[in-house]
């Protein structure tokens, strides 16, 4: 299936496509996330790349990226993956492997050779699609807070 796809750059027409097929996948919409990165993507286009997998015509994956330079006291540029998705009914067929290839590609035009990501503990098997495509885990902590805590510390 993966060797049928056609891999082009996502458009803002591409929104509703993207929105659905993200809600079949989490089970709610995120519609203001994907609207708010489409026009983003529209302020500044070389800071994003946005991949849309269509099969027939028809949306079967996407992921989204943006990059950095110079973050958390890095010295070159990285791309952060924070957007990927798969319709479930085509999944193991290697859209999301397609998708990251190309997105890797895109990124050394760009120069940029680092990609990062991140998932949620509970999400294995993308967690595991992740570890086979080639991610390790980072050597550093990702830390969050309430900003509702007192500011006693």
């Amino acid at each position: 299936m993966a060797d049928q796809a056609k891999v082009r750059p996502l458009t803002a027409g591409d929104l509703d496509a993207i929105v659905a097929l993200d809600q079949k996948i989490t089970g709610h919409s995120r519609r203001g996330f994907y609207e708010k990165r489409m026009k983003a993507m529209a302020n500044d286009a070389s800071s994003f790349i946005a991949l849309g997998a269509e099969i027939g015509g028809q949306m079967k994956g996407f992921l989204m990226g943006y990059i950095l330079d110079g973050e958390f006291g890095g010295n070159a540029p990285v791309a952060v993956m924070d957007a990927l998705g798969v319709d479930p009914r085509s999944r193991g067929a290697g859209l999301a492997k397609t998708l990251v290839a190309s997105l890797d590609a895109a990124l050394k035009s760009k120069g940029v050779m680092e990609l990062q990501t991140q998932a949620a503990i509970a999400e294995q098997d993308l967690i595991s699609f992740f570890i086979a495509s080639g991610f390790q885990l980072a050597p550093r902590l990702a830390l969050e807070r309430s900003v509702s805590l007192p500011a006693d510390f």
